[in-house]
């Protein structure tokens, strides 16, 4: 379920940054024809990023919800 929601939250706060990054509203993928590699690896590293901020955020959280549970 946090999976879910950190793949959500992470893919709305990806698109607000993309759209100041490249003034474009969509992400390219890896398979459009009408951009070049740079643009599409600064977009994937840019997500990649964001997505591993985003779960590390929520499984620090998670840990230490549990932790002040349980005491372990």
């Amino acid at each position: 379920m946090s999976g879910m929601i950190g793949g959500a939250i992470a893919g709305a706060i990806f698109k607000q940054i993309w759209k100041v990054v490249s003034g474009k509203d969509d992400a390219p993928q890896a398979t459009s024809e009408e951009y070049g590699w740079r643009e599409i690896l600064l977009a994937s590293a840019i997500q990649g990023a964001i997505f591993g901020v985003v779960k590390a955020a929520i499984d620090r959280s998670a840990a230490r919800s549990i932790h002040r549970a349980t005491g372990k």
